[in-house]
């Protein structure tokens, strides 16, 4: 699945039970949720998709900013 550009993984390993796994940039970050419900343990992810995402932009903010770098020129 694709949330916010990002592909993840959401697989049932026992009942109530669910291994996740996504990447961003080089950066693999996995772990397991319970729910009863797999729309559940989607939502977490995603959630946790969304932390990390602001946790990269505050760490390299010019890596996120398609403008970062550009320099405007005065006369």
């Amino acid at each position: 699945m694709i949330y916010k550009g990002v592909e993840f993984t959401v697989t049932a390993v026992a009942p109530g039970i669910w291994k996740w796994q996504f990447g961003i940039g080089d950066r693999v970050i996995a772990g397991k949720t319970e729910a009863k419900l797999n729309l559940l343990a989607i939502r977490r992810v995603q959630l946790r998709i969304d932390r990390e995402l602001k946790k990269a932009e505050r760490e390299h903010p010019a890596s996120l900013d398609p403008s970062a770098g550009r320099t405007s020129e005065k006369s």
